[in-house]
C-alpha cells in the first residue's frame, strides 16, 4: 500500500470544511449528516496532534495491517494502533519468528517513530475475550467523560484485560487517566504510552 503524499496534509482540512458546508446546505433533509460532520470536526479540533499527524496515523495503521495480513493471513490476529507516529502492536502470533516479522513490518513503515510490541505468542483469543476487552474499553472511555481532561486526548486500547493508554498529555492528565483506568472493573493492568507536553520533573 502506497503512502499518501504530503500535499494531503493541506487538502484534508479543506475536505473537512467542504463536508461541513455540504451538511449546512442539506439542512432540511440531512440533520444526522450535520450532527455527524460537526462531531467529526470537534474531534479533529480538540486533538493535540496536527491534522497531518492524524492522517499519517490512519495511513500507517492501514498499511501495516495490509502487509501483515498479506504475509501471515489468518495465522495471526494483530491489532495495530498508531498515535502520533508511535505504533502499538497487540494480539496473538504462533511463534517468535512471526512476532519479530510483524515488528519488522511496523518498524519499516515510513514516519513510524517507535514501536511498542505487546504481541503474545499463543493461540488466537476467543470472541468472548475480545468482546470483554471492548466492554472494558467502553467503560474506561465513559469514565473519562467526568475527568478534568478531554477524552479525545487519550486513546484506549484493551487486550486480554490489559489497558494501554496512548496520547499527548500533560503529566497530571496522564496520572488521572491512569488512575481512572486502574479503578475500572475488569482491568488487570495499565500500560502508559504517553508523550508529555510539560517538563519532566
Amino acid at each position: 500500500m502506497e503512502k499518501i503524499s504530503w500535499p494531503w496534509r493541506w487538502v484534508m482540512p479543506l475536505v473537512t470544511l467542504a463536508v461541513l458546508a455540504s451538511a449546512v446546505v442539506s439542512m432540511s433533509g440531512c440533520a444526522p449528516l450535520i450532527v455527524g460532520a460537526a462531531a467529526t470536526g470537534v474531534v479533529v479540533a480538540t486533538d493535540r496532534r496536527t491534522t497531518g499527524a492524524q492522517l499519517d496515523d490512519t495511513t500507517m495503521s492501514a498499511a501495516i495491517v495490509y502487509k501483515v495480513n498479506e504475509r501471515y493471513g489468518d495465522k495471526v490476529r494483530v491489532g495495530v494502533t498508531s498515535y502520533n507516529g508511535i505504533i502499538l502492536l497487540t494480539g496473538e502470533v504462533p511463534d517468535q519468528e512471526t512476532l519479530e516479522g510483524v515488528a519488522q513490518i511496523a518498524e519499516g513503515e515510513r514516519r513510524v517513530r517507535a514501536v511498542q510490541n505487546e504481541l503474545l505468542i499463543g493461540p488466537l483469543s476467543s470472541l468472548s475475550s475480545r468482546a470483554n476487552d471492548s466492554y472494558i474499553t467502553s467503560k474506561v472511555k465513559t469514565r473519562f467523560v467526568d475527568s478534568d481532561f478531554s477524552p479525545t486526548h487519550v486513546k484506549v486500547v484493551t487486550e486480554r484485560g490489559i489497558v494501554y493508554l496512548m496520547g499527548v498529555v500533560r503529566r497530571a492528565e496522564g496520572e488521572q487517566a491512569t488512575e481512572i483506568a486502574r479503578r475500572t472493573n475488569g482491568v488487570r493492568r495499565v500500560v502508559r504510552i504517553f508523550e508529555y507536553t510539560d517538563e519532566t520533573p
